[in-house]
């Protein structure tokens, strides 16, 4: 999706402190299914870009959020010990490491010798999934999933309408005569859509890089 708006912090996506506080309790099903929601993509993701299939990147995000519900309650949100971005980059690394460790004795992992026969790589000597390229393809998607997760919130405050135009207008970058040719509505209302649900997506951008 072609973003026309972006918004440069250190922490694109700073979690809320109050969101991690409740992950705590594994009974609370809205929290979790919260969390679920602003980073299974960003997960996903970058474990594609790593090499893995669908089926193996599923796998990385179904076992990160295992490891985040696992672990939560040990994480320091102090400062000093590090950002919720830098332990869920982590978490993610050390799962498609060990679904890269699962291809160690098949072809895929390793390589051939000269008469055909597998090279079969030991899991000390697995590439790194998160090189540099990778740490820069990460703070990329984290900033898209911020975009993406905003853009959703925004569309469930909005009437349907509304939010058609904005898309059209906004985010596929249609001319404005167009949109309101398609969607017969005037070209002033266009521009007051696109007016107010950038204010709107600014607001819930803030929420979302909102430092604890």
């Amino acid at each position: 999706m072609n973003k026309t708006v972006t918004w440069q912090t250190e922490e694109f996506i700073p979690t809320r402190y109050s969101l991690l506080s409740r992950l705590q309790n594994w009974d609370d099903q809205e929290s979790w299914r919260d969390f679920f929601d602003t980073y299974w993509r960003l997960i996903y993701s970058i474990a594609v870009k790593s090499g893995l299939s669908d089926a193996e990147a599923q796998d990385v995000v179904q076992e990160t959020v295992i490891c985040v519900a696992k672990d939560i309650d040990t994480f320091k949100r102090e400062r000093q010990f590090g950002s919720f971005k830098g332990w869920l980059r982590n978490l993610t690394r050390w799962r498609i490491a060990d679904q890269l460790r699962k291809r160690a004795p098949n072809t895929s992992a390793g390589g051939q010798s000269a008469n055909g026969s597998t090279t079969v790589l030991e899991p000390g000597e697995l590439p790194d999934p998160v090189n540099e390229d990778l740490e820069r393809i990460w703070d990329a998607e984290w900033q898209s999933n911020l975009m993406d997760a905003a853009l959703d919130r925004v569309r469930r405050r909005v009437k349907e309408e509304h939010y058609q135009i904005f898309d059209l207008y906004v985010v596929r970058q249609w001319p404005a005569s167009k949109v309101a040719k398609i969607l017969e509505v005037s070209v002033a209302q266009v521009y007051l859509v696109k007016h107010r649900l950038l204010g709107l997506l600014r607001k819930e951008a803030g929420l979302l890089e909102r430092q604890w």
